[in-house]
């Protein structure tokens, strides 16, 4: 049997809350100064993980650190926390380990934490970019958009994912534009498309107005501040956010009945599975990052599958070629941590056409 550990945090001091009731009594800068000085916690025991090939077993491992703590303290504070909670998944049992959301972007996305650590780490980001642009093409289909000639946003390109991200759909051949906040940085990126691929986006550093033209957009951002508000989208705009802490303002839910927003990197996974731990998905689903350790464990291929800023093309596709072969699939569209149904989509698609109308009025 493949064994595997996922290192998870709270995204706010809300989450320490739910975990620990007692912790909403606690004033937030004393209960930062806690979190700060914590050991990893084991979290619970994954059970159920089985295909026609293959089970696997793992357990989750919380570092405490919120995203503005891991911002915050000293860089080499942080990561001997991320590699103490490891180093627990392994003597947990586990021969792979995985980094949630902000421990994969910490210092050198993974590399100092492997070296540290006697085991395989990846940060999952390989199936999270399958998983993301399977989605979104998939939504635009449904939402009538046709990605052929759409315009197409990629906000974060600059990032480990969003440079993966940027280079397969320049591959497929979408027009692109790439966001971010350091120009010579996103210089970069376009220079590698245009090497790799032959297609030369856009680039800018002025988000908002790119989002104002983007009838298609994957947010790949590791900011832990939202960037996109309702007034930002256009009519019909199909957002697939795999960034955690997200990127799109909730009161984008709340105002804007004509857009699709997406989480990405969503799947369904074989056997049953019990996390037995609720972080708000539906049974047997999980993150895809989260995935791609399970998935590495069911292979009992016990390799640094995704490390550090650079993300080869083959990489993610055999990820894909592995789930795939295990059973692991895209588990539906979810919006703001609740299913999306295809009713809710036409009704969107609706509401798009009626203001689009009215502005040509």
């Amino acid at each position: 049997m493949g064994t595997f550990g996922f290192i998870i945090h709270p995204i706010d001091l809300s989450d320490v809350s739910r975990k620990f009731p007692m912790a909403k009594y606690v004033p937030a800068g004393i209960l930062e100064r806690i979190l700060a000085v914590m050991p990893p916690i084991k979290t619970s025991h994954i059970t159920g993980v089985e295909s026609k090939y293959g089970k696997a077993e793992g357990w989750f491992v919380s570092c405490p650190l919120t995203p503005r703590l891991m911002l915050g303290l000293p860089e080499k504070k942080v990561l001997k926390k991320i590699i103490d909670a490891a180093n627990m998944a392994k003597d947990l049992g586990a021969k792979v380990v995985g980094l949630g959301a902000f421990t994969s972007v910490v210092g050198d996305a993974g590399i100092t934490i492997r070296k540290n650590v006697d085991i395989a780490v990846t940060t999952g980001n390989s199936y999270t970019v399958a998983t993301a642009i399977e989605g979104t093409e998939k939504a635009a289909a449904l939402m009538e958009v046709d990605m052929e000639k759409a315009s197409v946003l990629v906000l974060g390109a600059t990032g480990s994912i969003g440079r993966a991200v940027s280079i397969i759909l320049a591959d497929k051949g979408y027009s692109l534009t790439l966001a971010g906040r350091d120009m010579k940085k996103l210089e970069r990126v376009s220079g590698l498309l245009r090497d790799e691929t032959g297609v030369v986006p856009r680039i800018t550093c002025d988000v908002k107005a790119a989002l104002r033209s983007a009838d298609v957009v994957i947010c790949v951002s590791s900011s832990i501040d939202t960037l996109i508000e309702p007034w930002d989208l256009k009519p019909g705009a199909v957002v697939c956010d795999v960034s955690r802490p997200r990127n799109v303002s909730v009161e984008v839910q709340k105002y804007r009945d004509d857009v699709l927003v997406i989480e990405g990197g969503v799947v369904k996974v074989p056997g049953n599975v019990d996390f037995h731990f609720d972080f708000g998905f539906p049974p047997g689903h999980s993150y895809a990052c989260m995935a791609e350790t399970m998935i590495l464990a069911l292979e009992e291929k016990y390799e640094d599958w995704s490390l550090g800023r650079e993300m080869p093309v083959q990489r993610i596709q055999g990820i894909a070629a592995l789930a795939k072969k295990h059973g692991f699939e895209l588990a539906g569209f979810r919006s703001f941590e609740k299913p999306v149904t295809l009713e809710q989509i036409e009704r969107i698609k609706w509401n798009a056409r009626k203001k689009k109308s009215a502005v040509k009025l």
